[in-house]
């Protein structure tokens, strides 16, 4: 799936712009940064709470091409530098994280 179609989605909102025609073939939600260095897989979508610029600092180090932030929080005008300056997609929602993660694995047509 391409990135934009994430963008596409009601109460998503496109926080920082990577490349919006990248594609993304997996997902993987969680908060301890450790996990998701050690476990997510490249070219995917991280589904987290954790809104500072560390997180973006590990989504590049793995190869994770987008972000969702969810719960409203706040995005640190910090982790937004970083994200820009990795290409790395922020998106923000108001949705919970067992939300988010189903909606993205929708998308993905993951079963």
């Amino acid at each position: 799936m391409k990135i934009k179609a994430l963008t596409e989605l009601e109460n998503y909102n496109c926080i920082v712009e990577g490349n919006l025609e990248d594609e993304v073939k997996d997902c993987y939600t969680g908060d301890l940064l450790s996990d998701v260095m050690g476990n997510a897989p490249t070219d995917s979508v991280l589904v987290t709470i954790q809104a500072h610029k560390n997180t973006v600092a590990v989504a590049s180090l793995v190869g994770i091409k987008v972000v969702i932030l969810c719960n409203g929080r706040e995005c640190p005008e910090d982790m937004k530098a970083a994200a820009k300056e990795e290409n790395v997609t922020l998106i923000g929602t108001i949705e919970n994280q067992f939300s988010a993660s189903w909606k993205v694995a929708k998308l993905l047509n993951i079963k």
